[in-house]
């Protein structure tokens, strides 16, 4: 009886860790922070990465928010960019489809344009 309960916990837990997002991270500029999440892990090609965005501690809505990925050019590798508009969800909650061409470190800059108010760019990267 033992067993089986410990199992059951087992398969419970592992249950309710799939449901978490496969990849989480946080960027800060000043008072805007961005929380980036993706329900897969991040991989070569195409990754729907959604972005909560505040400022101040409030969601941020109504802004337009574009991503912009990049990897400098290395010896025998050319530079390699990804742009894209990210489509607001509601409260704060950005998503976008980002083609990442390969592994490694990608530099990630996150403009933020609100409807009033200053621009402001929040820099972080993915490793994968």
């Amino acid at each position: 009886m033992k067993i089986l309960t410990t199992i059951l916990l087992t398969l419970i837990l592992g249950a309710s860790l799939a449901q978490a997002s496969a990849f989480s991270k946080d960027a800060k500029y000043r008072t805007t922070q961005v929380h980036i999440t993706a329900q897969k892990p991040i991989t070569s090609g195409s990754n729907v990465l959604q972005f909560s965005i505040t400022k101040e501690h409030k969601p941020l809505v109504n802004s337009k928010v574009t991503i912009k990925a990049f990897m400098p050019a290395m010896p025998g590798m050319p530079a390699m960019v990804s742009k894209v508009v990210a489509k607001e969800l509601g409260n704060g909650l950005y998503e976008a489809k980002l083609n990442l061409a390969m592994s490694g470190t990608w530099q990630v800059h996150i403009f933020i344009t609100p409807k009033e108010g200053k621009k402001s760019r929040v820099k972080t990267t993915i490793n994968f």
